[in-house]
C-alpha cells in the first residue's frame, strides 16, 4: 500500500502539507470543506505537489519535515528546483557567503548599499525570479574560481 505526502495551495496563498493513504479521497475532502481545519477556512485549495512513500512512517516523517520549511523552499520543491531547495535549507546567514550581488547592510540613509539603480541598461534585463519574501531572495552565486594550494605528498 502506498502513502502520499501532498502540498495544497490555499486561497490565501499559503501552503498546507499533509499525508494520506488515499490521495484522491483526501483531496476531495479538502476541496469540499469536509475535512475541517485550516483548509476548510481557506477554500478553494489546489493540489500543487505529491510524492508517494512505501510506508506511513516515511510519509509522516516527510510531511513533518516539509511543514517546517519556508514558503520559498516549498515553492522550490513544487517546481523541482533542487538547487533552490538546497539553498533554502541553509540558514540565511550561511547563504550570504555563497553569493554576490545583494547587500544585507544598509548605509546611513537607510537604503541598500549595493542596490541597483534603475537606468536604461538595467531596464532591458530579465525580471528576477519570484520570491515569497525578501529574506528568501536568491542572489547571484560567486562564480570566481576557488584557489587551492596543491597538497604536498
Amino acid at each position: 500500500m502506498a502513502f502520499y505526502v501532498y502540498i495544497l495551495k490555499c486561497a490565501n496563498g499559503k501552503y498546507y502539507t499533509g499525508h494520506t493513504d488515499n490521495l484522491e479521497k483526501r483531496i476531495g475532502q479538502h476541496q469540499s470543506g469536509a475535512f475541517e481545519g485550516y483548509t476548510s477556512e481557506h477554500l478553494p485549495v489546489t493540489l500543487m505537489w505529491t510524492q508517494d512513500f512505501p510506508s506511513r512512517y516515511e510519509a509522516l516523517d516527510a510531511e513533518m519535515k516539509i511543514k517546517g520549511w519556508s514558503q520559498a523552499k516549498k515553492e522550490a520543491l513544487i517546481k523541482g528546483d533542487w538547487g533552490r531547495v538546497s539553498f533554502f535549507a541553509k540558514p540565511p546567514k550561511k547563504r550570504l557567503g555563497e553569493h554576490l550581488g545583494v547587500s544585507t547592510g544598509l548605509d546611513t540613509n537607510g537604503s541598500a548599499t549595493n542596490a541597483p539603480r534603475p537606468n536604461s541598461s538595467t531596464s532591458a534585463q530579465a525580471a528576477p525570479p519570484f520570491v515569497s519574501s525578501p529574506v528568501e531572495a536568491p542572489i547571484e552565486p560567486d562564480l570566481s574560481p576557488i584557489i587551492t594550494k596543491p597538497r604536498s605528498t
